[in-house]
């Protein structure tokens, strides 16, 4: 079974993670998931969110930063149609961020207007995103 780029990665990242947290008592890991892709681009959306929410299942402190395209997420009002979608909307599964401790999700200062954020549901909190940010965390990982 050949693996997709981003589960092979998102593989070897959860092995790192569970391997680092073996050697210590009561070892969290943070990491950073920085989402790019637009919400109909293709199948590595849902895989990508998927694969967070592992991570978040399984102990490690997850945040994840919508960018670019990613923002499209944001709209949730689109209704998976299996005439009109080759694969379910990763916007839907963002409404169960709530269960996965993954909200708020974070969106940059640069991006406060955009439209997908103004008309959104989900609570979104807004950060500079700067190396003093990213080096707050242990991992980051960008799809």
């Amino acid at each position: 079974m050949q693996l997709s780029p981003v589960s092979a990665y998102f593989n070897s990242r959860v092995l790192f993670l569970f391997k680092c947290c073996n050697s210590k008592v009561n070892c969290v890991k943070t990491v950073l998931v920085i989402l790019t892709q637009a919400n109909l681009t293709s199948f590595q959306v849902n895989e990508s969110i998927a694969a967070t929410m592992v991570l978040a299942t399984f102990g490690s402190e997850v945040k994840v930063l919508l960018q670019d395209g990613a923002l499209s997420l944001l709209k949730s009002e689109q209704v998976f149609d299996s005439v009109k979608h080759a694969f379910k909307l990763g916007s839907n599964m963002l409404d169960s961020f709530e269960f996965y401790d993954l909200t708020p999700v974070l969106v940059e200062n640069k991006d406060k207007n955009s439209p997908f954020v103004t008309q959104s549901q989900q609570e979104i909190k807004f950060i500079d995103l700067n190396h003093q940010f990213i080096q707050s965390f242990d991992h980051v990982l960008y799809w």
